[in-house]
Parts: structure tokens; C-alpha cells; sequence
């Protein structure tokens, strides 16, 4: 298949989902198929719509020798407007990957009506889905008047080759010494690392430690929120501000580390949950989205309301004085994880379902 695919920046750029669609095309690639990246600049979400009326996108589109065009979902409001009318023009099928509706995020009343509004027509406006969770299809087919074409190929877990015995689980988990704690993620209001510190600073000291790894310029205003937390709460000692870090630190950080944090406001799936259960942690996750497909509260992991810091309070100290239980748990994840699919198994949910899609003259 000739296939194309349009997104904002670069497919290296560092996120979840970039990594999705990547790992996609990747072994898309390998099969034969071949790949065209429109990259669209990355602005605000007013300038993004002005791309619809755009001659020069209309017509690199148009003109695409492609047998089906992808389109990362995040791109909807560049397309909204421009998809109807480029299917009048085209006889290649559309087909738009979701990671997570920005509508399903948390906004102002009136901003929400807009993403909603607009997103429902850009969701109409393409003749099929790629979604990475049950979660992430149901949130489209609420927004749709009909049964779309679908398919769910969830994210593999075998990204960073996680290799831990179980032994190493548990020595890990009975040592003694503060609960270390991780997340990873890009630092943004959504992540909800601002309730994790409320939960967090209520405990004593010598309970807990946080590494945060991700970038911390996409939202440099809620960067400087967070560390004005942590001088206002005397957490220095205690929460650890790490940025990007290459593959094989972050592997090492996952090793050492104890419970993945990831408190969402709303994740689609969550690949680092994921990643972090193949290393052995405990997820400490968002009940919003994805995950509750992933973890069984109580046995892999947590599902949390992200609003409720309390609830994130008790569980680390719980964790932090059941070294058992913490072990066990991390046991558990391990088995989940290594039960998921991988990159290649989801993969092979999604070719045959493009090659149902595809124009044949």
C-alpha cells in the first residue's frame, strides 16, 4: 500500500503518541508499504484553523498518489473543513488515528462546546478509525450518528525490551529506604502532576521520593506552578525535576523505581503505565481513559480520581509500609504487561483493516 499520513512537526517528536504512530508506520514499512509524512507546523489552535483554506495544503493533498490518507486526530482542526472538500476531489480513503479526543480533556464550558462542536464534524468528515483503546473508540462513536469503521490495536509494550527477574522485583520492593516513586511524561496541566504533589506533601518525608521525566518547556508557565509548589511545600529533597533522559537511563530509572505515577485528568491509553508495569512498577494511574482496560485495581495496580489527592496519599502509604504487598503488586504488573500484545500483533490488527478500506478502481 501507498500510504500518507499528516501530522503536526516531526513523527521523532517526543510523546505517546508520536511514538504510536511511528511504531505503526514502522512495521507498516516493513511489510512493503510505503509512506508519504505531510507535516503541518505546529501553532496555536485558532492559526491551525486557518490551515483549512489553505490552496497550497489542498493541493499537495489532492495531488497525494496514495492508496489511503492517515491523519493523526490531533491534526482535526487543520482538516476539519478541508477533508469535505477534499473528498470530493480524491478517491483515496481517509482514516484518522485517536489517541484521545481533546474534548474528552477538561476546558472551559465555552471552549468545550467549540472542541466538541468541531471535532464531531471532523470525526464525519473521515471514513475510518484506528483508535489505541475500547475507551478511546467509545469516546467516538458517542460523537457519531452512525457505526464507524473502526478498529482498536492497542500499543505494544515491548518499545523499551523491558528485562527484569522476578527476583529483582522483589529484593527491590523489600529494601528498605522511601518509596520511589516515577513519572514520565510531558509536563502539562492534563498529566496532573499538580495533584500528585497535593497528595504527596501531606506524607512524612522519609516516605517518598518523585522523579519526573519529560520535557518542561510545552507549558513553561505550569513548570514554574510546579516548582513553585515544591519550594512552597520544602519538597527540594524529595521531588526530582529530570527533563528528557535517553533510552537507557530512563530504562535504568524504570529499574530502580518503585510505582509509575500518571494521574491524568484523562489519558487515551497511557504507554508509559505500560512500560513502567514491564520494569515490575506499580501504576498509580488515572481512572479516566484507557488504563481501566490495562489494570485491575488492587492487583496490577490503582485507578485514581485524579481530583482526590487524599486517595493518592493513602495509597503511597500504604505501598511505602506493605513492602509485600508492594512486591506482589509489582509481580503482578509484570505478568500483565508480558500478556499484551505487541507492536507487531497490533500491527497486524491494522493492515488488514486499511486493506479493507483502500480504493480498488
Amino acid at each position: 500500500m501507498r500510504l500518507g499520513l499528516i501530522i503536526y512537526g516531526s513523527p521523532d517528536s517526543l510523546s505517546g503518541g508520536y511514538l504510536y504512530d511511528r511504531k505503526l508506520l514502522e512495521i507498516l514499512g516493513a511489510q512493503g508499504d510505503s509512506v508519504e509524512i505531510v507535516s503541518l507546523p505546529w501553532r496555536n489552535y485558532a492559526r491551525h484553523l486557518v490551515d483549512n483554506f489553505s490552496p497550497a495544503l489542498y493541493r499537495r493533498l489532492a495531488n497525494l498518489e496514495v492508496d489511503i490518507l492517515l491523519q493523526d486526530e490531533l491534526n482535526h482542526p487543520s482538516l476539519v473543513w478541508l477533508n469535505p472538500r477534499l473528498r470530493r476531489r480524491v478517491f483515496y480513503p481517509i482514516v484518522s488515528i485517536v489517541h484521545h479526543l481533546r474534548s474528552s480533556e477538561p476546558h472551559a464550558p465555552w471552549l468545550m462546546a467549540l472542541y466538541r462542536r468541531l471535532e464531531r464534524a471532523y470525526l464525519a468528515s473521515v471514513d475510518g478509525f484506528i483508535c489505541n483503546s475500547q475507551a478511546t473508540a467509545k469516546t467516538v462513536r458517542a460523537m457519531l450518528p452512525f457505526e464507524p469503521a473502526m478498529v482498536v490495536a492497542y500499543p505494544g509494550g515491548d518499545h523499551l525490551a523491558a528485562k527484569i527477574q522476578d527476583e529483582a522485583i522483589v529484593q527491590r520492593a523489600l529494601q528498605p529506604g522511601p518509596l520511589r516513586l516515577l513519572f514520565v511524561g510531558n509536563v502539562i496541566p492534563r498529566k496532573g502532576l499538580h495533584f500528585l504533589m497535593q497528595g504527596l506533601h501531606f506524607l512524612p518525608p522519609e516516605t517518598w521520593q518523585l522523579t519526573v521525566v519529560g520535557r518542561l518547556d510545552v507549558d513553561r508557565t505550569y513548570t514554574r506552578r510546579l516548582v513553585s509548589l515544591v519550594q512552597m511545600w520544602h519538597l527540594e529533597s524529595q521531588v526530582r525535576f529530570s527533563g528528557v533522559l535517553e533510552t537507557p537511563d530512563l530504562m535504568a530509572k524504570m529499574r530502580e523505581s518503585h510505582v509509575l505515577t500518571l494521574p491524568s485528568s484523562y489519558e487515551g491509553f497511557g504507554i508509559a503505565c505500560l512500560e513502567g508495569m514491564g520494569f515490575g512498577l506499580v501504576p498509580l494511574v488515572s481512572q479516566r481513559g484507557g488504563a481501566v482496560e490495562l489494570i485491575t485495581p488492587g492487583l496490577e495496580g490503582y485507578l485514581i480520581s485524579p481530583q482526590e489527592p487524599e486517595a493518592i496519599k493513602d495509597i503511597v502509604l500504604e505501598l511505602h509500609h506493605d513492602r509485600r504487598r508492594l512486591a506482589r503488586m509489582g509481580l503482578a504488573a509484570r505478568r500483565r504487561f508480558l500478556a499484551h500484545p505487541t507492536w507487531a500483533q497490533s500491527a497486524a490488527q491494522v493492515r488488514p483493516f486499511l486493506l479493507d478500506l483502500r480504493y480498488r478502481p
